[in-house]
């Protein structure tokens, strides 16, 4: 017995002219901009590298590489996946953005070849998640003079050493901290915080429920720290007394 197919089923006769004017069982799905498309390697063009190099120097702050890749065209911002088959299109998706995200690493090795060749005094690094245009460890005191009024620079010696206990032992509460000092350090976590060096963190389990205090993603851009695995430790600190 032959399966019953959709032409096979009666039908009322259509009107004159309704053939060309019916829509189609299943509409057409959107169409989605060729940057969702996964591809396996992009080519490096001098258009790539002068894009990441204007965005980086039109910002102060570090730029996530997959803002980089949705400014120059790279992928879309509406990068969610379809409905039907979300597993390919998510797996799609990753490629590509694996793709866009190799595609600028190969982009800022250039640029740094480029900035070391003509001996510039800056180049990108990685900082705080993200890529950001810094100056070289050489002219650090250059900078520092000229950027006197930076917050950093205004931090008292009793703030930048509760910032690296803060840094190191976080989440911390201000008893461990005070415990640690020998002071009261009210007045300094109330600095931190202004300045968006820590934050909050949460509360401890413990009697009282007191506020743990940790770093934040400004406080890894100050010190131009991509996380706080980068942090000197201690064995460092004792080999450059």
């Amino acid at each position: 017995m032959e399966a019953t197919t959709l032409t096979d089923q009666p039908t009322t006769p259509e009107p004159a002219g309704a053939a060309e004017i019916a829509e189609p069982t299943t509409k057409p799905k959107r169409a989605r901009r060729a940057a969702t498309e996964p591809i396996a390697e992009l080519p490096l063009t001098s258009r790539i590298t002068s894009g990441i190099e204007a965005v980086l120097l039109s910002t102060d702050r570090p730029v996530h590489p997959r803002k980089l890749g949705i400014a120059l065209g790279l992928l879309a911002e509406d990068s969610e996946p379809d409905s039907d088959q979300p597993n390919l299109k998510s797996d799609q998706h990753a490629a590509r953005e694996a793709a866009v995200e190799a595609l600028i690493t190969k982009a800022v090795a250039a640029l740094n070849d480029t900035y070391q060749s003509s001996e510039r005094s800056f180049r990108i690094e990685s900082v705080s998640g993200g890529l950001r245009i810094m100056t070289l460890p050489e002219h650090a005191s250059v900078v520092s003079a000229f950027r006197k009024s930076a917050q950093f620079s205004r931090l008292s010696k009793s703030a930048i050493e509760t910032l690296s206990i803060i840094a190191y032992r976080q989440p911390v509460t201000r008893a461990e901290l005070e415990a640690i000092r020998g002071v009261s350090c009210g007045e300094i976590l109330r600095t931190l915080l202004e300045r968006r060096l820590i934050t909050i963190k949460g509360r401890a389990e413990e009697l009282g429920r007191p506020i743990l205090y940790g770093t934040t993603k400004q406080f890894l851009d100050h010190f131009g720290l991509a996380s706080l695995k980068d942090m000197p430790t201690v064995e460092e600190f004792k080999l450059g007394a």
